[in-house]
């Protein structure tokens, strides 16, 4: 009986000690994951890359996933004491939306804005350390249909989402355009 308890308490810390490891294995949605993206989103608040008094410009033409209209912002930025490249890309809707719209009412054609930050060496060098995040207009994050908050590594190892779309790129960079 007492050996039978015994393997019982084994079976349970092994399925406890993996249920751990897949928690901080998580590529994306981790608390550490959206507690960053939080302090991103308020430096780009403080930069006027996003919010009500954004720096404006001309909207292009864009492609699915992100918008048919889109604004691209192309900086550096540091959080943390880690200065990287940061891509800010505000992305506007619905089909048949046109320039002159978006200029006149940007909130109103605001669907989301999807972000990529150069972190430091080692976050993800399989992916050229960039972090991922979809932002809804208010600054909170979007969510895909597991409910997992889109922040981090987002979908790394898919076939599908950030990582893979972008890392068909020309060249090492995971940029489409510069």
């Amino acid at each position: 009986m007492r050996a039978k308890y015994l393997g019982l308490l084994t079976v349970a810390a092994i399925a406890v000690a993996g249920v751990q490891a897949t928690a901080q294995d998580k590529p994306f949605g981790t608390k550490m994951e959206t507690d960053y993206a939080a302090l991103l989103w308020d430096l780009m608040i403080s930069e006027k890359l996003a919010g009500d008094n954004a720096i404006r410009t001309f909207p292009y033409e864009g492609v699915d996933p992100h918008g048919k209209m889109l604004e691209t912002f192309y900086t550096t930025a540091t959080l943390n004491g880690h200065t990287g490249s940061l891509v800010v890309k505000r992305n506007y809707g619905p089909e048949g939306v046109e320039a002159e719209q978006v200029l006149n009412d940007p909130a109103k054609h605001l669907g989301a804005i999807t972000v990529m930050f150069q972190r430091e060496d080692g976050y993800d060098a399989d992916n050229a350390n960039w972090f991922w995040a979809k932002y809804l207009p208010d600054g909170s994050l979007d969510k895909n249909p597991k409910g997992m908050q889109l922040a981090g590594r987002v979908a790394k190892g898919k076939e599908k989402g950030c990582i893979a779309c972008h890392s068909s790129a020309d060249g090492d960079d995971y940029l489409f355009t510069r």
